[in-house]
C-alpha cells in the first residue's frame, strides 16, 4: 500500500518525507486555507519536497472553468496531480486532463461504487472514496472500498483506489486488508501506525538489561 499524507503543512510533509514513508500528498481547498499560504506557492513547495504525485484541487464547477484551472495548476510542477469532483463536468474534465494535459487525475468526493465505476471509465488515475464521512452518515465505508476493489478487479481498471477521510489506524489496516492501493492520512494518523504499548515496553526492558552489561557498541 502507498501512503499519501493529507495536509498542506509543509513542515509535516518534510518530516514524514525524511522518514522515507511518503509516496505522495493530497491537498484540498480546506487544507490550503489552514496552511495560510497561496495555493501556487504552497503546492510548489510541496512538489519540491515529494517525488510522488501531489494532488491540487480545482474549485470551478463547470468543465471550462475546471480546464482553465487545471492548466494553471499543471504549470506549477511536473508531479502535480489534478483533483476534480465526482460530477459529470468533473468526469469530463478528468478525461480531458488525461488526454490533453497528459496529467494524472484524482477524482474526489466519491461515496459509492457506481461513482467509482464512472471515474474509472473516465480514465481517473486515482479515485478517492471518503470512508469517514460515509461512516458518519451511518453507512459502511469499508464496504464501499471492498465493492470498488471487486469492480476494478473484474474489469482490470488501472484506476488506483485512494482511500480518503481516514480517521484511525484501524481504518488504514482494514483498507490494506481489502486491497486499497493508497491510503491518504493526516500526519497524526500516519505517525500512530508505529505505536504499540508492547513495543514501548519491550524496548524499555531491552535498554534496562543492556545498561546492566556496562557495554558499548561503539
Amino acid at each position: 500500500m502507498k501512503f499519501f499524507v493529507d495536509t498542506a503543512d509543509v513542515a509535516e510533509i518534510r518530516e514524514l518525507n525524511d522518514l522515507g514513508l511518503l509516496d505522495g500528498v493530497t491537498t484540498n481547498p480546506s487544507l490550503i486555507l489552514k496552511s495560510g499560504g497561496n495555493i501556487a506557492d504552497v503546492t510548489r513547495e510541496i512538489c519540491d519536497i515529494v517525488d510522488g504525485p501531489v494532488s491540487a484541487e480545482v474549485v470551478a464547477t463547470d468543465f471550462e472553468g475546471m480546464m482553465r484551472e487545471a492548466t494553471s495548476l499543471a504549470k506549477i510542477a511536473e508531479n502535480v496531480c489534478i483533483k476534480v469532483p465526482l460530477t459529470f463536468d468533473g468526469l469530463k474534465a478528468c478525461s480531458a486532463i488525461r488526454g490533453d494535459l497528459d496529467r494524472q487525475t484524482n477524482v474526489t468526493l466519491c461515496f459509492s461504487a457506481n461513482q467509482a465505476l464512472l471515474a474509472a471509465k473516465a480514465g481517473a488515475s486515482f479515485i478517492s472514496p471518503f470512508i469517514g464521512r460515509l461512516d458518519d452518515m451511518g453507512f459502511d465505508g469499508m464496504e464501499v472500498i471492498a465493492e470498488i476493489r471487486q469492480i476494478y478487479d473484474n474489469y482490470d481498471f488501472d484506476t488506483e483506489i485512494l482511500a480518503a477521510s481516514i480517521r484511525s489506524a484501524d481504518h488504514v489496516k482494514r483498507c490494506a486488508l481489502i486491497g486499497a492501493d493508497v491510503a491518504t492520512v493526516p500526519p497524526a494518523t500516519l505517525k500512530a501506525l508505529v505505536k504499540h504499548p508492547l513495543t514501548d515496553k519491550g524496548l524499555e526492558a531491552f535498554l534496562a538489561d543492556w545498561a546492566k552489561t556496562g557495554q558499548k557498541i561503539v
